[in-house]
């Protein structure tokens, strides 16, 4: 109890930067030891912190009451993932299929006075997958690695942290034989803009806020991004992963149009009500938001248009189309807008890949002007009588008054988290229910200023660069790149860019893919000089 009340002064504020910066060095450090001494700190220190936030929370009234019992749980809950990481150093390829598996479970959980949807599931796999990386990392012999550089520094890492960085760096940079230090560029700026948040955190009126964010979001996506980067993604374990995801959307899908039929939702008060004032009917299955599961939605039907353009199999393009057909039906029952221009600009990426750049170019720019002379001829079957910001259910003021906090702190904003407090002093009480400007770009600018933005802009390019750099002829990687591209798109709509553990994911088997790849083409680069310097 004394260490939870001495974290309510100012040690919250140091131990975010401290956790970020853990975070930020398992991203960056290339030494297994040093990476695992910085994920085990981050291990411990992250629920400390979250546990400090969520102490006096009605969750955790039983744990006041009984802590006993409390106590046994919890002992439980170490014991279950420390068989998970056991399983894990066994059988690594078990970490990629829970980690896909947990990815859409959240629970709410209170905490200072908002309620955070946690994918507790999710922090369950990480936490177990990163023990095993730890005690391997630990055990594995400093000396016979150094030596031997054929040793790999786990089996989660089937590569040397030296030939990987190197690998990292030629990747994002485009070179061949120039290496730009540890960790690559994505990494580097991962790992900047963790630390930048929890620094800008500090001056922050909503601290609480933002040391959410980092605990339960970009701290543990983090490790994720670490723990799958470095699997080994071979085709039966990405088929096996895919097959996961797909079934879960087929369930959720299921479940929403259950919500339908019967008029009735399980979870998310809110959009009960919301429902009851509208004339339409909103399904979110397990998400608590229709954006969301929408956005679920249409990544998993971007990998699954995918198959249907690269697969050769007829039974692969007859499942994946039976799939698609009820995935659609789902999308349709969300109402989410944002997620069916997000699933038309991964469709267009898809088609540029498998074809020709002019030819998607060309068919976008036919739907674009289909649809503009649809809205024209027909402007209130799209809302658009009540003007774009009734059209866009209030986001267009949102944006418009994001732009204008920003105007007033250009450079280093109002701090992390700050985006809704900020808004109700301007703008005397008129925020909506909403934690963001709905436009993930407005709400960096408004938050942490250019420095954030332009960190964030970055990421996002060199991001973009490593996922599409080779991705052509490969049907995985064009999923990855088309479903990354899509995401970022629905983040200007929608939010949650980093703070969606799908972001995350997507870069780490995006990651692993290219440099898998990279490992490919460097022998058959090499045998291509050799039979050209061959004699004839």
């Amino acid at each position: 109890m004394l260490a939870f009340a001495a974290l309510t002064g100012p040690l919250p504020k140091a131990g975010v930067v401290i956790v970020a910066a853990l975070a930020a060095a398992a991203l960056l450090v290339q030494d297994p030891r040093g990476r695992a001494r910085a994920i085990a700190g981050a291990v411990v220190l992250a629920p400390i912190l979250l546990m400090a936030q969520i102490w006096h929370s009605p969750q955790l009234e039983f744990v006041h009451r009984h802590p006993l019992v409390a106590l046994v749980a919890a002992v439980i809950v170490l014991v279950v993932i420390i068989g998970l990481a056991m399983i894990v150093m066994r059988r690594p390829s078990v970490l990629a299929v829970l980690a896909v598996a947990a990815l859409p479970f959240r629970v709410p959980i209170e905490s200072s006075g908002t309620t955070s949807n946690l994918l507790v599931p999710l922090y369950l796999v990480v936490a177990a997958g990163s023990i095993s990386m730890i005690v391997q990392a630990l055990r594995a012999p400093a000396a016979r690695r150094i030596a031997d550089p054929s040793i790999p520094e786990s089996t989660l890492v089937p590569r040397t942290a030296r030939a990987r960085a190197a690998r990292l760096a030629r990747l994002d940079s485009g070179t061949e034989g120039r290496t730009l230090g540890a960790g690559g560029w994505v990494e580097r700026l991962l790992a900047l803009y963790l630390v930048l948040y929890a620094v800008q955190a500090v001056y922050s009126p909503s601290f609480q806020s933002a040391l959410q964010n980092v605990v339960f979001f970009y701290v543990p996506f983090a490790l994720l991004f670490v723990l799958l980067s470095r699997l080994d993604w071979t085709p039966r374990l990405i088929r096996l992963c895919f097959a996961v995801i797909v079934c879960l959307a087929l369930v959720f899908a299921g479940i929403g149009a259950v919500e339908y039929a019967t008029k009735t939702i399980f979870l998310n008060p809110k959009l009960i009500l919301a429902n009851d004032l509208h004339a339409y009917f909103t399904v979110n299955s397990v998400f608590f938001d229709p954006d969301i599961f929408g956005r679920f939605l249409m990544l998993v039907m971007i990998g699954l248009a995918t198959v249907l353009l690269f697969g050769r199999r007829p039974r692969e393009q007859v499942g994946a189309t039976l799939c698609l057909a009820v995935l659609w039906g789902g999308l349709l029952l969300t109402l989410s807008r944002s997620s069916l221009a997000a699933l038309l600009l991964g469709l267009g990426t898809i088609a540029a890949f498998r074809w020709q750049v002019r030819r998607a170019f060309v068919v976008a720019a036919a739907v674009v002007a289909v649809g503009a002379v649809a809205i024209a001829v027909s402007p209130t079957t799209f809302g658009l009588n009540q003007g774009l910001n009734g059209a866009s259910s209030g986001r267009a003021n949102l944006v418009t008054r994001g732009l204008h906090l920003f105007s007033h702190r250009p450079l280093w904003g109002y701090g992390s988290g700050s985006f809704e407090h900020e808004y109700e002093v301007h703008y005397h009480g008129n925020a909506q229910t909403l934690s963001a400007s709905h436009t993930i770009a407005v709400t960096i600018a408004a938050e942490q200023g250019l420095i954030g933005e332009l960190v964030y802009l970055a990421l996002v390019i060199t991001a973009v660069i490593r996922l599409f750099r080779g991705a052509r002829f490969e049907p995985a990687r064009v999923a990855v790149a088309a479903a990354f591209l899509a995401l970022i798109f629905h983040t200007l709509l929608y939010a949650d860019f980093l703070e969606d553990p799908v972001t995350w994911a997507l870069l780490g088997v995006g990651s692993a893919l290219a440099l898998a790849a990279a490992d490919q083409a460097v022998p058959a680069r090499a045998r291509g000089t050799a039979r050209a310097a061959a004699p004839a």
